[in-house]
């Protein structure tokens, strides 16, 4: 079934992606929760169903296992609400769980809240050692965010030429464009040998190709196309949505005819939202666009699934400036994940509040003149699960 038109997102909220020790989990679901409905003229009691997205609940706060932590803090009992957790695109997830209530009428107005809280674990506890403890006894040894896609960055030099610089300048991009958004981790403008000579992670990935650890939260309040103006009258529409787990946490790494080179998974969704959306040409027609970059060779390769570029093209895009501020295609405006920081549960929802504020055009220093359709990047895993959704302006 197509959701073009038939959702429309009335309120938005987004606390700033940071170290927030003087914020609780529960203090950032709050603030989050508190812009978006207010921007929607609605009190937590008029929200009839919501899906919490918390990627680890046992990062060292404790919170996020159930539905009943967004109950307890938003004071929003006796209405259903559902835990959702898909790795790195639990936000798209929880997005797109809401949206669906709304198509089969179970319920009139809705909340997907993305929240984690990440910053509240010591070093030597951190987000690697968890996953090494408690993932897969042998497969998850040894096995880091860094590492799994250092490998689909040398692939992708090694076929179609691509350069460690054309990467270092994503971060250059990214950085310079979040010196504008006051919600980003980091507002800084940082050079090209900056980049490159930050501390090597996992060749040919850098500490300034990568996303810091970060604490955060976002949320979005849909309902009906059809009664949206009954909330707020600049609402934002709905007009493509596609999700897919296109393979395990393991399997790429045993399937001989993988090529990493691409992310099946982004391929697939963004085919399902473009059909909906009935775009045919995503780099004429889209205005802007929130990738997933938590490295800066996601980015690039996303460009490439998404069809912004042929294969092997990425580099070229970066080297035109195609996707930066005032290109044919602006990506990450935000400062993108490299910038704003990867709070896990939350990261899907802060890129539907960018695009839903460049849409408004209230996006400030980074607007984007007459944006009228931009879409949003959530990928999860070692590129295994991926959502993708296109908001337009009424």
């Amino acid at each position: 079934m197509s959701m073009k038109d038939k959702i429309a997102i009335i309120g938005a909220g987004c606390t700033m992606f940071s170290e927030n020790f003087g914020q609780d989990y529960s203090d950032m679901m709050v603030e989050s929760s508190g812009e978006a409905l207010e921007e929607a003229h609605l009190t937590g009691k008029d929200i009839q169903a919501a899906w919490l997205g918390t990627a680890f609940p046992d990062a060292g706060v404790w919170k996020g296992r159930s539905g009943m932590d967004l109950a307890q803090s938003l004071g929003m009992f006796d209405i259903p609400i559902t835990r959702v957790s898909n790795y790195c695109a639990t936000g798209g997830d929880a997005f797109r769980n809401a949206c669906h209530c709304l198509l089969a009428g179970e319920a009139d107005v809705v909340m997907a809240l993305g929240v984690e809280k990440l910053r509240d674990r010591a070093p030597q506890e951190s987000l690697v050692k968890m996953m090494v403890e408690n993932g897969h006894p042998i497969m998850q040894k040894g096995f880091t965010a860094a590492g799994t896609f250092a490998v689909t960055a040398t692939r992708h030099m090694h076929e179609y030429g691509t350069k460690a610089e054309q990467l270092g300048r994503i971060s250059v991009k990214n950085h310079r464009h979040a010196v504008h958004n006051p919600k980003a981790q980091y507002r800084s403008e940082v050079t090209l040998e900056q980049v490159m000579r930050s501390p090597m992670v996992a060749w040919p990935l850098t500490v300034l190709m990568s996303c810091p650890t970060t604490d955060g939260s976002a949320c979005v309040i849909m309902c009906r196309a059809e009664d949206a103006g009954k909330h707020n009258e600049d609402y934002v529409l709905l007009k493509g949505h596609g999700f897919s787990v296109s393979t395990g946490w393991d399997l790429p790494f045993f399937d001989p005819h993988h090529h990493f080179t691409a992310y099946r998974a982004t391929e697939v969704a963004s085919r399902k939202a473009y059909k909906d959306a009935d775009v045919t040409d995503p780099r004429k027609e889209l205005d802007l666009c929130e990738v997933h970059d938590c490295f800066a060779s996601v980015e690039l390769l996303t460009y490439e699934d998404l069809g912004l570029c042929k294969r092997g093209e990425g580099g070229r895009l970066v080297d035109e400036g195609v996707t930066a501020a005032g290109g044919e295609i602006p990506v990450n405006l935000s400062g993108g994940l490299l910038s704003c920081g990867h709070p896990v549960g939350a990261t899907g929802l802060r890129m539907l509040y960018e695009i839903t504020r460049q849409l408004q055009g209230k996006a400030g220093k980074r607007q984007v003149p007459d944006a009228r359709l931009g879409l949003a990047h959530n990928i999860g895993g070692p590129g295994a699960v991926s959502s993708v959704t296109i908001l337009g302006a009424r």
